[in-house]
Parts: structure tokens; sequence; C-alpha cells
């Protein structure tokens, strides 16, 4: 058994950023992005390399969290493309006409959610396979039993190929990503010091308040040295602080267990409903496996 944990909010952004033909649903509204969605989880889902059989979708509704709270320049929906916005609740209905479950976010995110399920569910099953490419779920990964997959690229990402990237272990890669900073989570990391340097106090500190205060203490060469441990005493709040915000939660309230996980096939009514209120008929024959009828 595998279980699939899918970014949705990140499929929804690749699907509407995409090249594919744009798509007016009944009504007027563009729902090239939630198509786009639908169509890359029915690929997922006759993949025969991916052999799914358990999956859920996360989508973040609002993209806001208990961590704008923390931190004003944490992402948010601020400035979004209004087209965009308008699919957040119409893309969860397409991924539950699939049969799929859906975790929709709003206190916490989509990748706390995921986050949880990855830590919840690898005991059980031979693989989780979180498929994001983003770089805070580094912190998940476990030898080959907990992996990312990045669609796009076609590539597998185990822990020990996140190791020899980043040079860190999983649990230091919210202190790497406080550190260096996540341009796309708003963490703007501490200037002057980059992922070389980071990597070489990580891989022998494990966590920034570990790292002595003395350079010379440091085990470790670091180029300008002297520069680099100022900066991490004189700002060791806004570090802490960023790497709270980088740290996916393990405790986000999931209703499901694993066998609600499941993928029972496509459920034909209301997947061919959709795709008719939808005007997307050429979705209806893409399904490989049906749900049993009731």
């Amino acid at each position: 058994m595998r279980v699939h944990l899918i970014d949705g909010t990140y499929e929804l952004f690749r699907a509407h950023f995409s090249k594919r033909p744009g798509h007016r649903a009944p009504g007027g509204w563009d729902a090239k992005a939630t198509v786009g969605v639908v169509a890359s989880l029915l690929a997922l889902l006759r993949h025969a390399d991916e052999e799914v059989t358990h999956l859920a979708v996360a989508f973040d509704n609002p993209i806001r969290s208990f961590r704008n709270d923390l931190f004003a320049g944490y992402k948010s929906d601020e400035g979004m493309d209004p087209v965009l916005r308008a699919q957040f609740d119409p893309v969860e209905e397409a991924v539950r006409a699939l049969g799929v479950v859906v975790w929709s976010m709003d206190a916490f995110e989509a990748d706390d959610a995921l986050a949880t399920a990855a830590a919840r569910f690898q005991g059980d099953v031979a693989q989780v396979r979180i498929l994001s490419p983003d770089k805070d779920f580094g912190q998940c990964l476990s030898g080959d039993r907990v992996v990312q997959v990045d669609r796009r690229r076609e590539r597998v990402i185990d822990e020990a190929a996140m190791r020899a990237a980043r040079g860190v272990a999983p649990a230091s890669i919210p202190d790497f990503l406080a550190l260096t900073g996540d341009a796309a989570d708003g963490i703007p990391g501490l200037a002057g010091i980059g992922e070389r340097t980071a990597a070489a106090l990580l891989g022998a500190y494990g966590h920034i308040e570990r790292i002595p205060d003395d350079p010379a203490a440091w085990s470790v060469p670091v180029r300008g040295a002297a520069r680099v441990a100022r900066a991490l005493v004189e700002q060791r709040e806004d570090a802490l602080l960023y790497r709270t915000l980088a740290t996916l939660r393990t405790d986000v309230p999931l209703a499901e267990r694993l066998d609600d996980l499941r993928f029972r096939g496509v459920p034909r009514g209301r997947f061919e409903a959709w795709c008719d209120a939808m005007d997307v008929r050429t979705l209806k024959s893409r399904p490989t496996r049906w749900a049993p009828e009731a």
C-alpha cells in the first residue's frame, strides 16, 4: 500500500499558470485551473508506476493560517489573481467528485495537513509519497518510507537525495529555511547567510541554538565566520521565529483513518454530473476505475 498526499494548492496554481487551454464554465467563469487539477488527478490515478491505493488532497482555503498572526510578512492571498482565488471552493468540490478525500485548511495550512498525515500513516504503509516540490517537506522525509514527488520535473526525492542537495538532516530543514529564507512562504532569512554556510553549521550542530556564539569554537570552517556569528547572535530571536514559521505541524486534527483514504474508484454518477455541470464532457472517459454501484 502507498499513501499519496497531494498539495492541492500547488496543483491549482500549477494548472492556472500552465499553457493548457482555458475553459469557461457555464455562467462564464474561468475554470481552467479547476479543470486542470481534475485532469492531473485522473492522470495520477491511472499512472501505472504510481500505483495509487490511498490518497488525499489538501488545500489552503484561504491562504492564511496561524503563521500570519506570528509574522506580518508571511504569505497570504493578498494581491492574488481574482480568477484563481474564485476557484478555491469549486476545486474542492471537483476533487470530491472524483471520490477523493479533501482536507480544506484555514487555521492550519495544507502543508500541515500533509505533514500530519505523513507522520500518522508512515508506519502502516510501504511508502508515503508527498506530491509537492516545496522545500519545507524535506523535514518530513524518512529514508525511502516518506518521499517527495516532483511531478513537473518527474523526480522522486528521498531522504538521501535531500541530504545530498541540502547538506542537512530532515530535522534541520526548519532551521535551514530560517537562516536562508523561503521566498515562497515570505520567510526572509538572515542577511548574509547562504545555503553553504547554513548547511555547514547545521550539519555540524543540527539546530540554531546549538551553534556556539563564539566562531572560534566552531568545528567547521565558515567564510566570514565573525560576521556570520554576529548575525546569529544579534538576530537570534528573528531566526527562531522564522524556524517556527518553517516548522510543519503534525497535530492537525484530521478525522480520517487510513482506510478512509483508500481509493475505491470514481463515483460515476457524481463525476459525470460534475462534468456536465462544468461542460467538460471530454473528461468523462478518463477514469479507468469506477466505484462499485451502491
